[in-house]
């Protein structure tokens, strides 16, 4: 390892007596000895401190609709200005990210907090998402791109799966307004352990207990749904119930159909039918807006009010197609509230990849 190293010493660590250092950006906590790297690739001890190698190297900067995090009940219609850097503290085998996540080097177009924050704004964008790998193994560089992009006027997202600590939530407190929480396979611990890396999924339920109790940000949840080994009915039905009753039934919840990417190719997609039994159980447990993602044209990409199951925003793919919202953003038809964050900015043109 390099001695002067490249990036920036990381608050989010804990030197050990037995000369380590725990790192506590994620639910790993891993003890890096001197000299060593942790699983993620972007976090290591040089000189008795934990350094995050990547802060300020930007490996993918661009703009996307909020829609496409998937997040559908905060600043609808927004452009996002999306933001990565390589590594990961998650070995999944589906990534159709995996040349950024699964990368363990230190790459990237070098950029301070402060040209993110002008990149973002430049682009005319209302938010920046930290996306495409885990934002927590660089949340204090998020956090600082978080901050200036707050003086701007500019939101930021998390695209995250959640396997975080008390401590990364407290730092997402200082400046996140938003975040997605990817389950995959709802969690199922033989589906977390074959093709993601983790024990379990435990620490993804306690983060999102410590987001609800501690922070004001802004919650949905995304489930990739993988056909034969991530289609568990009845780990979805665990997954509905936590997101009911410890998140509330107002809760988003997004089932996403898997296409085969990097090492799970043998893989077909999932089939809608299956997706279509996931939201059935989602209703049936009491969230009232499920959606399904990756299907674009399907009727459960709709907004329907709970009160009187009209249409209360269409969409199509990542385009909102009508608004039948008033002002307060209740339905048109029965005057229900829909608990959606803003309101429409601006018309977009249909657009459509699939959701990771």
């Amino acid at each position: 390892m390099q001695t002067s190293a490249p990036g920036k010493d990381a608050d989010l660590a804990i030197s050990l007596p037995n000369g380590r250092v725990k790192c506590t950006a994620c639910a790993r906590y891993c003890e890096i000895p001197e000299g060593k790297i942790g699983l993620c690739g972007v976090r290591g001890v040089v000189n008795n401190k934990l350094r995050l190698f990547v802060y300020g190297r930007v490996m993918a900067g661009h703009v996307d609709p909020i829609e496409k995090k998937p997040v559908t009940h905060y600043m609808p219609a927004s452009d996002i200005y999306s933001l990565a850097t390589t590594g990961c503290n998650w070995l999944c085998a589906y990534c159709q990210n995996y040349d950024i996540s699964q990368r363990r080097k230190v790459e990237g177009v070098e950029m301070t907090p402060q040209q993110v924050a002008e990149a973002a704004a430049g682009q005319g964008a209302q938010g920046i998402a930290y996306t495409y790998n885990e934002p927590s193994i660089f949340i204090e560089f998020a956090r600082d791109c978080g901050v200036e992009a707050h003086k701007r006027g500019i939101f930021n997202i998390f695209v995250s799966n959640g396997y975080d600590t008390p401590e990364s939530v407290k730092t997402m407190g200082e400046f996140l307004d938003c975040i997605t929480v990817d389950f995959k396979g709802s969690g199922k611990q033989e589906f977390v352990r074959r093709y993601i890396g983790i024990p379990n999924a435990d620490p993804i339920y306690q983060t999102l207990q410590e987001i609800k109790s501690k922070t004001k940000i802004h919650v949905e949840i995304t489930d990739l749904i993988v056909p034969q080994v991530g289609d568990d009915l009845d780990s979805a039905r665990k997954l509905c119930k936590f997101v009911y009753e410890e998140l509330g039934p107002e809760t988003p919840i997004h089932f996403l159909r898997f296409h085969p990417d990097y090492k799970m190719m043998e893989f077909d997609s999932t089939p809608i039918q299956t997706l279509e039994k996931h939201h059935a159980i989602a209703k049936e447990t009491g969230l009232q807006y499920a959606y399904l993602g990756n299907v674009p044209g399907h009727p459960l990409e709709h907004t329907y009010c709970p009160e009187c199951n009209k249409v209360a925003v269409g969409r199509y793919g990542f385009s909102i197609t009508s608004w039948n919202l008033d002002a307060q953003n209740r339905c048109k038809d029965c005057g229900h509230p829909i608990p959606i964050i803003g309101t429409v900015r601006k018309a977009r043109k249909t657009r459509f990849q699939f959701i990771s």
